[in-house]
């Protein structure tokens, strides 16, 4: 018998999780997610969310990334604001960077294979949590925005500081935000510090400004999209952490466009998903979903 691979096996637990719900839909599905309302403290809806979406331009989808439920709602999710918002409806991922902008353009176009498509775009080792979305965007032409820095230049940042982008050329240059980078301080730094353990974990502030590096650079592409796409909906996927609070990525949106209204969703795995604890999550987004932790996770 052939060996499985590690995205076979991925796809298989995928679908012994969540094939009895794709004819059934978010009905049955629900039962192992809740969706609240931070301000009202009461459930919400994915429509709610695409409702409420009228009055804002960039939607932050704050995901674990190896949740299975949260893959599947970002999913629904796109599909929703593309049925309410036709043609005026874009995807932004964290998993693309910025100077694979043009191979993912290629590949929704319909120019290049699949397998030529993940090689260039250097997609994440779970793509298969982000396939289907990608797949969504091709068949119904939406944009798909390569949000991210290259990894080169955050590794770089890591090593160097962010004082060593100035050292690049004109092209490297194009891939990344207006230098210099704004390093954010008070919450988002107290949050960094203590998920990495206090200053004395950190070398030096390299570490943070690579992070802050990201967020930027997904910032000020969502922004750049949105000068030529202005009655443009935008969902951007990211790791929940750079968009919390409307810190980091959502904060540098506002950045570099203060008038863009923006709306936040934070996602967690939790034993309490029917019954949050309002102490952890009430200022994590405008809306947190909740999420069923003993369905498999996707890694």
């Amino acid at each position: 018998m052939a060996r499985l691979t590690p995205s076979i096996k991925i796809l298989i637990i995928f679908l012994l999780t969540f094939s009895p719900l794709f004819g059934v839909s978010q009905n049955s599905l629900s039962t192992h997610y809740k969706i609240f309302n931070t301000k009202t403290q009461k459930l919400a809806s994915l429509d709610d969310i695409v409702r409420d979406m009228n009055k804002a331009g960039v939607l932050f989808f704050g995901e674990e990334h190896n949740d299975s439920t949260g893959h599947q709602l970002e999913y629904i999710l796109l599909k929703k604001m593309t049925e309410r918002y036709p043609d005026k409806t874009a995807l932004s991922m964290e998993m693309f960077e910025t100077d694979c902008q043009t191979v993912l353009n290629e590949y929704l176009a319909g120019l290049i294979r699949d397998k030529s498509f993940e090689t260039d775009a250097r997609v994440w080792p779970n793509y298969d949590d982000y396939r289907q979305l990608i797949e969504f965007a091709k068949e119904n032409k939406l944009p798909v925005i390569a949000a991210n820095a290259p990894s080169r230049y955050a590794n770089m940042v890591n090593r160097l500081g962010l004082s060593s982008l100035q050292q690049l050329g004109v092209t490297g240059k194009s891939y990344l935000p207006p230098l210099p980078i704004d390093t954010a301080t008070g919450l988002y730094l107290e949050k960094f510090d203590q998920i990495m353990g206090g200053h004395s974990a950190m070398p030096g502030m390299q570490m943070y400004q690579a992070q802050n590096l990201w967020d930027a650079t997904m910032g000020w592409s969502i922004a750049k999209f949105i000068k030529t796409h202005r009655d443009y909906k935008i969902i951007q996927i990211n790791g929940g952490f750079h968009s919390e609070e409307k810190l980091g990525a959502a904060a540098q949106l506002l950045h570099y466009d203060p008038k863009i209204r923006i709306i936040n969703i934070a996602v967690y795995s939790d034993d309490n998903f029917i019954n949050p604890d309002w102490s952890k999550f009430n200022k994590m987004g405008d809306y947190i979903i909740l999420t069923d932790p003993k369905l498999p996770k996707t890694f």
